[in-house]
């Protein structure tokens, strides 16, 4: 489900769930945040990368777990607390690591469709690499399943308050060159060399003064108070629509919507 590999100092972790186009189901959403946060513990390595097997990055949470008793459960425990502070009381987002604030820099490395949640998951990493052919796209605008991985927070931040509002509104697909343009995408390279293209970079990130490195990281981003009350402000605007989210789910679940229908 999820593999992990020390390169170097560089963690990679690959979601190994090609037949879902790496959908996250609560067993990998668990172990991708497990890993996250063996990987911010550990002093042998500097940078994390993720990537997903198959030449697919990830589809998003997987919608036929959502509608399941496992999913719903997953789901519904997720509530963050009152006073939660995302540094020092890490909990896990319904995809696994997409409300934890990491010390170190995780670069995406994408192949193929990295859509509703696994959008999300490439907007809480650092960096994205993009594959030329590969894509993004809120998807889940389509079956009326809410943001509630951090997307309605972090992608304003990375492309600015308009362009996020055509992307969440409109859940159009967006390539790799237009991705790079607006600021989404941080590199583009050939299709199958975004991995390749990721440990380079990774592997010159960890040739700098670590301390340093981090430091400047961590000033440069969101206060871990501001972040935190934007996640629970999305967390509760979604509970609005669990009605409408869960039909969506069932629907797609059911067969609808396949080779990206909206039907």
């Amino acid at each position: 489900m999820l593999r992990i590999e020390t390169i170097g100092r560089v963690r990679v972790w690959t979601l190994d769930r090609p037949e879902a186009r790496n959908a996250v189901n609560p067993a990998l959403a668990r172990a991708l945040f497990d890993a996250a946060l063996a990987f911010d513990a550990d002093p042998q390595v500097d940078v994390a990368i993720l990537t997903g097997a198959g030449g697919y990055f990830c589809a998003g949470f997987d919608l036929k777990a959502a509608s399941g008793a496992e999913g719903l459960g997953w789901i519904a425990a997720l509530d963050p607390p009152g006073d939660w502070d995302p540094v020092a009381q890490p909990v896990p987002g319904p995809m696994g690591p997409s409300r934890l604030m990491l010390s170190k820099p995780v670069i995406a490395a994408i192949e193929g469709p990295a859509v509703a949640g696994g959008m999300e998951l490439a907007l809480w990493c650092d960096l994205r690499v993009m594959a030329a052919d590969a894509q993004f796209g809120i998807f889940c605008r389509r079956w009326g399943v809410p943001l509630i991985d951090g997307g309605t927070v972090r992608l304003p931040r990375i492309v600015g308050q308009g362009r996020a509002n055509d992307l969440i509104l409109t859940g159009r697909p967006v390539g790799a060159e237009e991705a790079l343009t607006m600021g989404l995408s941080d590199r583009v390279v050939g299709n199958g060399q975004a991995l390749t293209a990721a440990l380079e970079l990774a592997d010159g990130l960890t040739r700098f003064p670590q301390g340093c490195l981090r430091a400047d990281f961590l000033s440069a981003r969101m206060e871990p108070a501001t972040l935190a009350a934007a996640l629970r402000r999305e967390w509760v605007s979604a509970g609005m629509v669990k009605a409408e989210g869960a039909a969506g789910a069932a629907r797609f679940a059911a067969g609808a919507g396949r080779g990206g229908r909206f039907d």
